[in-house]
């Protein structure tokens, strides 16, 4: 479940392991490889942490969900994805001229942080979604951090939302509420919806199950690592 491809590009961004443990010092440490074999099965099926089978997968669910916790503090799944985008643009497979926008909606049964009914916040989500954007290198020039062009639905139909774009350096092309016909923008925002698609597939991100944001969002940027990494392979 962790090919080598992947596996290479992970264990550089990987924390060194501690010197010592202080709970059950004679115990071997699971290696790494093995941990993220654990984390892998929960992420595609969409199982529990507990219903890792430590015979098969090689450590129990608790080591995987404890080192995953570890491996998301220390940013290693958002600089893998990072990585893996630069790969996509050097390799002339990423275009960053144009960016399809969209929304989704998640079950929190644990609740927690940022969970629960709010208000529209369309009108904000749609510049702050363009600031999280990493930096990404090319094969030359500057690194590129926004995209030139912002396409989106009605839901997105705010002027603030378009004031702030523009403030940004980006185009804004959203769809006008009240129009009996859309405006043809779904010839290219057809992009976000497949992106869903290919997430869903990771069953673990269909509901959110982790109280905390933060990891939650760790597998969500595994899942994307694990896409831009299958673009590279089908491209090659």
């Amino acid at each position: 479940m962790v090919p080598d491809d992947l596996w290479e590009r992970v264990a550089p961004l990987l924390p060194p392991a501690p010197e010592r443990r202080h709970r059950h010092p004679r115990r071997l440490r699971v290696p790494d490889r093995v941990a993220l074999v654990g984390t892998m099965y929960v992420l595609r099926p969409g199982v529990a942490w507990r219903d890792v089978p430590a015979e098969t997968v090689g450590c129990s669910g608790v080591t995987a969900w404890r080192r995953r916790r570890e491996r998301t503090e220390a940013s290693v799944w958002r600089r893998l994805h990072a990585a893996l985008l630069t790969e996509l643009r050097r390799a002339g497979l990423l275009d960053l001229d144009d960016c399809s926008l969209d929304g989704t909606h998640l079950r929190a049964l644990r609740g927690g942080i940022r969970s629960g009914p709010r208000p529209s916040t369309a009108p904000v989500p749609a510049p702050s979604t363009t600031d999280a954007v990493p930096s990404i290198r090319g094969p030359r020039g500057r690194p590129r951090r926004k995209p030139q062009r912002l396409y989106a639905d009605r839901g997105y139909d705010f002027d603030k939302c378009r004031r702030l774009l523009w403030k940004r350096g980006i185009k804004p092309f959203i769809a006008r509420r009240g129009f009996a016909h859309g405006p043809g923008l779904g010839k290219v925002r057809w992009v976000v919806e497949r992106a869903f698609a290919w997430l869903h597939q990771f069953k673990r991100l269909r509901t959110r199950y982790e109280r905390r944001a933060d990891l939650h969002q760790g597998l969500l940027e595994l899942a994307c690592s694990l896409i831009c990494l299958r673009r590279l392979r089908t491209s090659s």
